[in-house]
């Protein structure tokens, strides 16, 4: 042993090994690396320490200084306390990566006269030669893996841009040993994915989209196996499973990489690094398109995104989808004067009536509303001018309806279809793991019998569901598609029509209106702006102040007449009300 180098002050105190390995793969395959810093001990013991205490709180734990800690932070509060005679470490890099830290150990070390032993000797940091290489060990290892991380990135992005680097792929996709790049072959995974879409299609929203889904009972796979995407759990579906399939461009056979960026916030006096905010796709640094085969075309993805766009925000010459709310121009309405798309709002008792008003105050609190009209007359007025329009068309239109329903109920069996053979297969493996039990082994047993059970559960509502859709429907439920083209005033008012359906065939024929008012006329001066490119101009009387448009049905008046001179008020009123007439 050599004295000049550990003196008896150093070897009284104790020897502190430390241990660490970067990432949480080196801690579960290099093992051998771990067996030598655990070694040192022995080391440690051979030099004439009597004491040794092992760290390796930090096993997985990087040390280039952008996460924490709690090992290297314990270290240094020992040596603060002086109780730390020497630190053993397989090489400099184990301790530090950074020059921060290495360079804030080498002075605590010095103040308290402690050494730094590794594989190659024992070093004293109150010593100017001994310090200068701790030093030049330190900014080596700094400089390595600053380099070590150049050519990484550097490796993966130009793998990138040949569209070849293995990026984790949204569900829907596999990554095939020699094939490369596909479509998972799970069929219920493909119909589920292709629903999404083709109900956006019909929709136009996203959040319309999980409700009728939800609906019926459709399921989405959520990975049960951690990153691996190769075991799924399904369940219900959610809006996040909705939305980020709509917004995901690897669906629209796109290839991306560099899609997210770190975040870098200094927390008390260290930089703490954060991943996965996501960029725009214009900040991609590398985008492939028509990479792979997609479940769309790019062009109805960008579709799909300006949709989504104008749902969320509304912007000047943007059309929303219809919501289903009680004003069947909400969204459609621009102002003339601004420019401004148009808002709703309620007044009165209920049923609340609809009020179009230009929304410029709430971008411009200065500014003054440049008009504002009830909404029943402009309705009812829009409501006509559709009919007329779609009446040269009527019969073609209700055979493309009929069509559609037919291609969607089509849809929900052959989804429904796919999930009962899926739980047809888990309720016969399950009885097969039953079957193969023993018999004496009681509680596994009778937890396999509960899984079979659960599993006949499932099927028995997946035969439910399909019988339900399989069942011809009531003629009352059915629709006459051809009976109703033939009456369109009264298809359009029939009490199953839903405000939502009339708004999205506003929206099919309608591309924008723009409102204005004649003052001097007390009129509302609409400018239609037809689908295709055609213009029309519809001009509707604005109701006076206090005006409402609630109108006496002439049965009512002709019992009124009948009455009156006879009979009180309260009693009219009241054969009124017993007659359903209010």
């Amino acid at each position: 042993m050599n004295t000049d180098r550990l003196p008896t002050t150093v070897l009284k105190r104790k020897a502190v090994v430390y241990v660490r390995q970067s990432t949480q793969a080196q801690v579960q395959t290099n093992l051998e690396s771990q067996r030598r810093q655990y070694e040192l001990v022995e080391v440690a013991r051979r030099q004439g320490f009597s004491q040794v205490e092992v760290i390796d709180d930090d096993l997985g734990r990087s040390a280039s200084g952008t996460v924490a800690r709690p090992g290297f932070e314990r270290l240094l509060a020992w040596l603060c306390a002086g109780e730390v005679g020497a630190v053993l470490c397989l090489d400099a890099s184990r301790l530090a990566r950074n020059g921060r830290d290495w360079h804030h150990l080498l002075e605590l070390c010095g103040l308290v006269d402690a050494r730094v032993i590794d594989m190659d000797g024992v070093y004293d940091p109150c010593s100017p030669n001994d310090r200068l290489l701790l030093g030049m060990k330190g900014s080596i290892n700094e400089f390595e893996l600053s380099v070590l991380r150049a050519r990484m990135r550097d490796a993966a992005r130009t793998k990138a841009r040949r569209g070849e680097l293995r990026i984790s792929v949204p569900i829907g996709y596999i990554w095939h040993r020699e094939a490369g790049l596909g479509i998972d072959p799970n069929l219920r995974l493909q119909e589920v994915i292709q629903l999404i879409f083709s109900r956006f299609r019909q929709i136009g929203s996203a959040r319309q989209v999980l409700l009728s889904l939800r609906a019926e009972q459709i399921h989405f796979p959520r990975p049960s196996d951690g990153k691996t995407l190769v075991a799924f759990d399904w369940t219900l579906i959610r809006y996040r499973n909705v939305i980020s399939v709509l917004k995901n461009p690897f669906y629209a056979g796109a290839y991306g990489y560099g899609r997210s960026e770190k975040h870098t916030e200094i927390i008390e006096g260290r930089a703490r690094k954060s991943y996965g905010h996501t960029k725009p796709l214009e900040e991609w640094e590398v985008l492939l398109k028509d990479h792979h085969e997609g479940y769309i075309d790019w062009a109805e993805f960008e579709r799909n995104q300006k949709q989504l766009a104008a749902n969320a925000y509304g912007k000047v010459g943007e059309v929303k989808s219809g919501r289903g709310g009680r004003a069947l121009l909400a969204g459609l309405l621009s102002c003339a004067r601004c420019g401004r798309r148009m808002s709703v709002a309620y007044s009165g008792r209920a049923p609340r009536q609809s009020v179009y008003r230009c929304n410029i105050p709430n971008q411009m609190p200065e500014a003054s509303r440049c008009m504002s009209f009830g909404g029943s007359r402009v309705d009812a007025a829009i409501a006509g001018e559709l009919v007329r329009a779609v009446e040269p068309m009527a019969i073609e239109a209700a055979l493309q309806a009929e069509r559609m329903h037919m291609d969607t109920l089509n849809e929900r069996r052959r989804v429904v279809e796919l999930e009962l053979q899926q739980t047809r297969y888990e309720a016969t493996l399950a009885e097969r793991r039953y079957a193969a039990c023993d018999p004496d082994n009681r509680l596994i047993a009778a937890q396999l019998e509960k899984s079979w059970e659960a599993a006949l559960r499932r099927v028995q509502d997946c035969e439910v569901r399909l019988e339900s859709i399989n069942t011809p429907m009531s003629g009352a439920d059915t629709p006459d598609f051809v009976g109703l083209a033939k009456d369109l005033q009264a298809a359009w008012n029939a009490p199953g029509v839903t405000m939502r359906a009339r708004q999205q065939l506003t929206r099919t024929l309608i591309a924008n209106i723009v409102a204005d008012i004649d003052e001097e006329n007390s009129e509302v001066i609409l400018t239609i702006h037809w689908q295709g490119g055609q213009h029309s101009q519809l001009r509707v009387r604005k109701p006076k102040s206090g005006e409402h448009g609630c109108r006496t049905p002439d049965e009512a008046l002709a019992v009124i007449g009948s009455m009156a001179g006879r009979w009180s008020d309260q009693d009219i009123a009241a054969s009124l009300n017993r007659m359903g007439m209010r």
